[in-house]
């Protein structure tokens, strides 16, 4: 089992190499190909989109076909999406770069459910650190990616990043290596039966744990997209905003080591609290000035702030369906998550170009009470079951 989910781990942090990468990558190549400044984001938006819409596809491929072709499925769009954003940037075409966010999303999304998967392959008693751990594999990832952009930006030189698309190209073809010593659960049987899609979204522990996750990602998405951007307008250079961003990212990361310890020993809602806690933190520092250290050390509070609350949306997720209702109610939840997603990531070209930084910042605070608000309603209708039970 432990062989397996490290297997996971690795393939998790192959497919985030070049998310992160990205990350570093779409909102700066965005605002020097768009004429409108405030479309800077729109590639990011559109990566989140497709990565909202790969939800329900990757759903049924998973239920029909299994999580190996599932996931060969994602490694060839995401392998796809690095071509066409090379293209994109060597013809210097804005429209065509943010066509390759299209399978850049899929390949994503489909991604995303390398934690499911770590799920099903644990005991029921290893299941919260199992996720966590698989999604630690982004502490490779958050090296690895703004690694690959220092040293490969410059290549093909004067048409920078095209090198790096080339480079991170090669990271799903790892991934797909890896997937063949994978040993993953079949898919289950078309007649195992389950509730309804529209029963299994209004139990309220699927609302706490799709609105917890909505919020996780939805609020570090949108101060973290225009952070490169800003960082730019106040005169620092592409390094600079890659260190910030790999701290980021190691931060999002690496607490995946320990998080499913802090669920087993303090409880799933209170880690998630302490996660809206610390996101809350982030906005503070980033009102008190744009030097590095504030951008740097805000967005590691938001990364640690993310991790908690998503890998424990991830783990009360499981807690709202039953084995066989599994697919249906991860594809609708990563459905309404990276919906979010979409959104932010294009509000927060637009925000930042219309409000500013101090604005954007402010605005993740009310959906972080929010989410914590919805935990408690969520505790309080589940007590009178615990009471009888």
């Amino acid at each position: 089992m432990r062989r397996q989910v490290w297997l996971l781990f690795f393939c998790l942090a192959l497919m985030h190499s070049s998310i992160v990468g990205q990350v570093m990558m779409g909102a700066l190549i965005g605002h020097s190909l768009a004429e409108d400044k405030s479309l800077a984001t729109l590639p990011v938006a559109i990566q989140m989109a497709a990565t909202m819409a790969a939800s329900i596809p990757a759903g049924i491929v998973f239920a029909r076909l299994g999580r190996r072709a599932g996931f060969l499925l994602g490694a060839a769009a995401s392998l796809l999406g690095c071509v066409v954003f090379a293209l994109g940037v060597w013809k210097g075409d804005f429209l065509l770069y943010c066509l390759g966010a299209i399978p850049a999303g899929l390949g994503f999304g489909i991604a995303q459910h390398y934690r499911f998967a770590a799920a099903e392959v644990a005991t029921p008693a290893y299941r919260a650190r199992a996720i966590s751990l698989v999604m630690a594999g982004g502490v490779v990832s958050a090296a690895l990616g703004p690694e690959i952009v220092k040293h490969t930006q410059g290549v093909f030189a004067p048409y920078l990043f095209l090198g790096t698309y080339m480079a991170l190209a090669l990271l799903p073809v790892l991934c797909m290596v890896l997937l063949t010593f994978v040993r993953l659960p079949p898919p289950p049987p078309r007649d195992a039966g389950g509730a309804p899609i529209r029963e299994i979204i209004a139990r309220p522990a699927f609302i706490a744990a799709a609105v917890t996750g909505m919020v996780a990602f939805g609020t570090m998405n949108l101060v973290m997209t225009s952070t490169p951007v800003e960082m730019m307008l106040c005169g620092f250079g592409i390094a600079a905003s890659a260190t910030v961003i790999q701290a980021h990212a190691v931060a999002m990361y690496a607490p995946g080591f320990v998080t499913g310890r802090l669920i087993a020993r303090y409880g799933v809602r209170r880690v998630i609290v302490a996660g809206a806690v610390l996101s809350a933190l982030c906005v503070a520092v980033g009102l008190l000035g744009q030097g590095f250290w504030h951008f740097a050390l805000a967005l590691a509070l938001l990364g640690v702030g993310w991790n908690f609350m998503f890998v424990g949306a991830t783990a009360l997720l499981g807690t709202a369906h039953a084995p066989e209702e599994r697919v249906r109610a991860q594809a609708a939840n990563d459905f309404l998550v990276f919906g979010t997603v979409a959104c932010t990531a294009f509000l927060s070209g637009a925000v930042h170009a219309q409000a500013g930084w101090a604005a954007l910042n402010v605005s993740i605070l009310p959906p972080l009470a929010a989410a914590v608000a919805l935990l408690a309603w969520q505790r309080w209708r589940a007590a009178p079951r615990r009471a009888a039970a």
